[in-house]
Formats: C-alpha cells, sequence, structure tokens
C-alpha cells in the first residue's frame, strides 16, 4: 500500500515538472542540393548550324561572236566508188605487202619493216574536186601512217594527205622525187589514236588551193601550184618493225565548189 502510494506521488510530480519546463525550440530544415550560379553560362551545342544563303554574282553579259564557218561547199557527184571492181585499181602482192579488194573495202596489209605500200586508180585524172573516202586502220601504232594520195601524175609527183597513229596529220609533197612538207606534222583531235578505228577524211582542190578535212573538222589549207592535176590513190607506211593493216571504203568525188 505504502509502495503504491509512493510510486503515485513520483508520477504526479513528474508532470508538474514537465509543465514548468519551456517548449523545444525546432531544427531550421536542411539545405536543399541547389546547385550553385556559374558566373560563366554553358554553351548550347548546335549541331546542324545553318549555312549562310548563297548570293549568286552578277553575269557579265557578253556579246555572241559568230562561228566561222570553214564547211566545205561542193557541187555534184562525179562519181562514188564502193571497192567492188578490184580492176580500176592497183592490186596484188608486193615487196612491202599485199593489196587486196574484198567486202567492198581496199586493204592495204603492210608486212615488210618500215614498209610502204600504196595502190591508185586506174584512169582518173582530176584537178579541181572534192573528195571523201573513209580510212579504217585494223593494225596500227604510234607513228604509222595512212591516207591519200592526191594529184598523182608519176610515182615521183603526188601530194601525200596522211594520218599517224597516235594522233596526227600533215601534208608531204613528192614533186620530181623531192619531198618536202606544205604542212608539218601537227596533232589533231578529230584523229582517232591507234586502232581499230575509223575516220573519213575530205580534201576541197580548187586551183593552187587545197583544204583539209577529217571526221567533219576543217585542219588546214594550202597553196601550192606544182602539181595542178592527176589520180588519187590511198597507201600506209609502217614506221616500225611490225605489220599494220588499213581498210579504205565509201569512196565519193564531187565537183568542187567555193572554197571556204
Amino acid at each position: 500500500m505504502k509502495t503504491a502510494l509512493r510510486a503515485a506521488w513520483v508520477f504526479l510530480g513528474l508532470v508538474a515538472l514537465s509543465a514548468c519546463l519551456p517548449l523545444a525550440t525546432p531544427l531550421p530544415p536542411l539545405p536543399t542540393d541547389t546547385p550553385a550560379a556559374s558566373d560563366t553560362p554553358t554553351p548550347t551545342i548546335v549541331w546542324f548550324p545553318p549555312t549562310p544563303t548563297h548570293t549568286s554574282l552578277p553575269v557579265a553579259t557578253l556579246p555572241v561572236t559568230p562561228t566561222v564557218d570553214v564547211r566545205p561547199e561542193f557541187g555534184a557527184l562525179l562519181f562514188s566508188d564502193d571497192f567492188s571492181q578490184p580492176g580500176q585499181w592497183t592490186l596484188g602482192r608486193f615487196q612491202a605487202g599485199r593489196a587486196a579488194m574484198a567486202m567492198n573495202e581496199l586493204t592495204l596489209a603492210v608486212s615488210q619493216p618500215e614498209g610502204y605500200l600504196y595502190s591508185t586508180r586506174q584512169d582518173t585524172s582530176l584537178s579541181d574536186f572534192y573528195l571523201e573516202i573513209t580510212a579504217s586502220p585494223s593494225i596500227c601504232r604510234d607513228q604509222d601512217q595512212y591516207g591519200l594520195l592526191l594529184r598523182l601524175s608519176s610515182d615521183v609527183d603526188y601530194y601525200r594527205f596522211a594520218l599517224t597513229c597516235d594522233g596526227r596529220t600533215r601534208l608531204d609533197r613528192i614533186y620530181q622525187g623531192n619531198a618536202s612538207a606544205p604542212q608539218a606534222l601537227i596533232y589533231s583531235g578529230a584523229v582517232p589514236p591507234g586502232a581499230p578505228s575509223m575516220s573519213r577524211l575530205a580534201v576541197q582542190a580548187i586551183g593552187k588551193e587545197m583544204h583539209f578535212y577529217i571526221n567533219g573538222q576543217y585542219q588546214f589549207t594550202i597553196r601550192d601550184p606544182m602539181l595542178p592535176r592527176g589520180t588519187i590513190g590511198v597507201f600506209a607506211r609502217a614506221d616500225g618493225p611490225d605489220v599494220m593493216t588499213v581498210n579504205f571504203s565509201d569512196l565519193d568525188v564531187y565537183q568542187a565548189g567555193n572554197a571556204p
């Protein structure tokens, strides 16, 4: 009984003492993890930056210069040769090789090292004319030559219009057996190098003037009165020890027109 009373008095004393103590001061809140402000702003990455707008430059307007027309003029057709009549050309086996006709082509096959082979048209004499012929080398290299003989009156008097297999052209004159070059060797973009290839050769002869064309492109003009008339022919010449072969076809000869 006494123990119970003593516990009750202790409880009442603790309650009275707690009523006299001041209330507890609340603790300040913990700081929030806010990132500190940076003095230098972080740049924004631009992955596809805009390109500057193109400004067109002013275009100068130039006067148009007319192209000089150097196309040949010619008249009526005098004759065509489809190379189907062997009797019209000198053919056979020679020391330098063989000249043959087949399948509407005249073929010069040079087999001798540095050999020179040609064939001329029989019973033909021309002074003023316009001529076209197709030349097609099938075996040809480097400085091998092929082309036309013009105004040929003998074996020692004629003009030789040559193309080379490295893309050049020239004109030689053989007069009384002496050779000269009214047109020296020049490169021409109209001459296809190598073989097989094909070119359309053309010549306009009026008096002492002769104008030369390859594949429709004007090449040069010569003025020479030494050989006014003669027949026509074709030739092939090997520059080295290897064989060469050239085919000729589709010969057309017209009356001469005005000089370009």
